[in-house]
């Protein structure tokens, strides 16, 4: 018997969350569905996912409540299983960066790779991003906060283990330039080439002194793992790598696709690999960058009062509505707005328009001119044919796109032929065929071919939508055998249920407008904490006019304008504008300008004070920034 191929899938394990939103949907839908198109395609799967649950800001929020990290961290990850399971999610291992397995596994890899000379000691100064666990270099950050979460950065200092990525550098390039697949898509390749490359890799940091949650270093007991070098390597200790039992690391490594989010590419494209090179082991055949699900172009989340967890849509609408909208909307590679007026605007057009109703009405006219039952067609007429060629092509066109993990292409052509069977059915007029007694050979051949085509996209729909496919399979009465026996004219003879529930119920557009309008009215404000007029009366606050404006000469972001204060005094100022403003447009400006705040240093520019701004969404959902401006002279007070 033939060795089935094997395809190791994988999501980052998340940081333990108790308020999940769509977008830590996003990636887990698109793995899953992966995991469920390449099993229906007869490959032994193996699909991971987890929690990654060390760090400083864990150990910061479990003493904040009063318990041990584990406690902590334990009802959270329980919260996180139970969305995946309304998700039908069908992960083969959930991995948590507390067990036991995994620890012995990480300590074993830094142990590796201190005793052959790769790891060494030394001292570590830098800013650090406490929610992102990131160091970054003064240059690095963008308005002096961490340039991937924009959030405040704290200057560290510590003892520390380094291992030597510098020493890899040059083997990793010249592996790079016959692997160009490692690192996809192409745009987030050359990010990662020009902006960490080129520019010539530091050592990293992979132990921490002050952080005591986390995974102990073996040869000094003061050291913990740094957090990403431990969140990493669960892709192997979850295969059992230097265990007792390691058949499943010789199974399915190297992974056959590692898919992040943007923001943590740059970890898994470079520090994961020269790890992987340092171990002797085989890199991953592929890991890709996707975008971020957001709401009118901005991030999800709480503080901005766009947040809802997932398992209320799919108490309203299910979960393979949620689903279908995830993976066919959003183009892959890219962003993709959410919003749940469209996601019910989709549901309506093609769930129940183009598929539910081709499903009911064709079981309908199946047991109204054959009591549930046709045969298959044996005398194709050309129209027939053309339809027929089209469904057998589907499995060749979804193959393509799932292979470029294009999923919304791959959903657009089952869909395609959907709309193909539904046009067939106005072509061929079943109705008017069943009222002739002579016209019913020619309408067993048209139901039987709709029914074989209802069958084909279905067994393709199932990676996707697998609680509508299997009830489809059920008014069917046909097995479900994934893409074994996809041809056209494999099932000989149809059977099908009396009466077929319907898939998917419309859903009354205008209401949920005016639900969501009255919800949005209903929100009260968020405000930061109240302060005392004293607090107030520290700001000092001046109208200035910009004088003259460039782009910054290392950051596309940021715009240096010299800003005139009152009484002659010119400031320099850098700003992040530049997404917002072009530097010909800022001289004559009259801006607010808070002049009181400590000096810094951006990207090599002194700023000496801040440029008020105002931030707002636009009719299309854009998030927009405003300078805030004034016609009173320079110098004005602002009180």
């Amino acid at each position: 018997m033939e060795e089935k191929k094997t395809y190791y899938v994988t999501t980052p394990i998340y940081y333990p969350s108790d308020n999940f939103h769509v977008g830590h949907c996003y990636t887990t839908c698109i793995a899953d569905a992966l995991a469920r198109y390449k099993r229906l395609k007869g490959y032994d799967v193996f699909f991971l996912t987890g929690s990654d649950e060390h760090g400083q800001k864990i150990e910061e929020r479990a003493k904040k409540a009063g318990v041990s990290p584990k406690e902590f961290v334990d009802p959270i990850i329980a919260n996180a299983k139970d969305l995946w399971q309304s998700l039908n999610i069908s992960y083969d291992k959930f991995i948590r960066t507390t067990d036991e397995e995994h620890v012995a596994c990480v300590q074993k890899v830094v142990q590796k790779l201190y005793d052959q000379g790769d790891i060494y000691k030394g001292s570590y100064e830098g800013w650090y991003c406490t929610p992102c666990e990131s160091f970054w270099t003064e240059s690095q950050l963008v308005d002096g906060k961490c340039p991937d979460c924009g959030r405040e950065v704290k200057l560290m200092k510590e003892d520390a283990y380094f291992l030597k990525l510098s020493k890899y550098q040059k083997a990793f390039e010249e592996y790079l330039e016959s692997h160009r697949d490692l690192m996809q898509p192409e745009s987030r390749y050359n990010e990662m080439v020009n902006n960490f490359l080129k520019p010539g890799l530091k050592d990293l940091c992979v132990s921490r002194s002050s952080v005591k949650w986390g995974i102990p270093v073996t040869f000094d007991k003061s050291q913990t793992v740094y957090v990403w070098v431990d969140a990493l390597t669960n892709y192997i200790s979850a295969l059992g790598y230097l265990s007792d039992d390691d058949s499943l690391f010789k199974k399915y490594w190297p992974a056959d696709l590692h898919l992040v989010g943007k923001e943590i590419f740059r970890f898994h494209t470079i520090i994961w690999p020269i790890i992987l090179m340092a171990l002797g082991l085989p890199l991953p055949k592929k890991v890709y960058g996707h975008g971020w699900l957001t709401i009118g172009g901005g991030k999800i989340s709480k503080s901005k009062g766009n947040y809802k967890d997932p398992r209320l849509f799919i108490k309203d609408y299910g979960a393979d509505t949620l689903r279908y909208f995830i993976l066919s909307e959003v183009p892959f590679g890219s962003d993709g707005n959410f919003s749940e007026e469209l996601m019910v605007e989709r549901r309506n057009s093609d769930l129940a328009n183009v598929l539910g109703n081709l499903v009911n009405r064709t079981i309908a006219m199946t047991n109204k001119y054959f009591g549930g039952e046709v045969s298959e067609n044996v005398h194709p007429n050309d129209l027939d044919n053309e339809v027929i060629a089209y469904l057998n092509s589907l499995e060749a066109e979804v193959d393509e796109k799932m292979e470029a993990l294009n999923l919304p292409s791959a959903i657009a052509g089952i869909f395609d032929r959907l709309k193909r069977l539904n046009k067939y059915i106005d072509e061929t007029t079943p109705w008017i065929l069943g009222k002739d007694e002579n016209g019913k050979e020619r309408l067993n051949d048209v139901l039987y071919t709709i029914l074989e085509g209802i069958r084909m996209c279905t067994v393709a729909l199932e990676a996707f939508i697998p609680e509508t496919a299997e009830r489809i399979f059920e008014d069917l009465k046909v097995t479900a055998n994934g893409f074994e026996d996809f041809k056209f004219g494999t099932v000989k003879k149809y059977q099908v249920v009396s009466k077929a529930e319907i898939l998917f119920t419309r859903i009354d557009e205008e209401a949920l407008k005016a639900k969501l309008e009255k919800e949005n009215e209903e929100k009260m404000p968020e405000h930061l904490p109240l302060i005392g007029i004293d607090d107030f009366n520290k700001i000092e606050m001046v109208v200035g006019e910009v004088k003259e404006c460039r782009q910054h000469p290392k950051a596309e972001r940021l715009l240096i304008s010299k800003v005139d204060v009152g009484n002659g005094e010119i400031r320099q100022i850098v700003s992040g504008i530049a997404d917002y403003y072009k530097p010909e447009e800022m001289p004559g400006k009259k801006v607010i300008v808070v002049l009181n705040l400590k000096p810094l240093k951006l990207k090599g520019e002194e700023s000496m004070g801040m440029l008020l701004t105002s931030e707002y969404q636009d009719d299309k959902g854009h998030t927009c920034v405003e300078l805030l401006e004034s016609k009173l002279p320079s110098g004005s007070k602002i009180r």
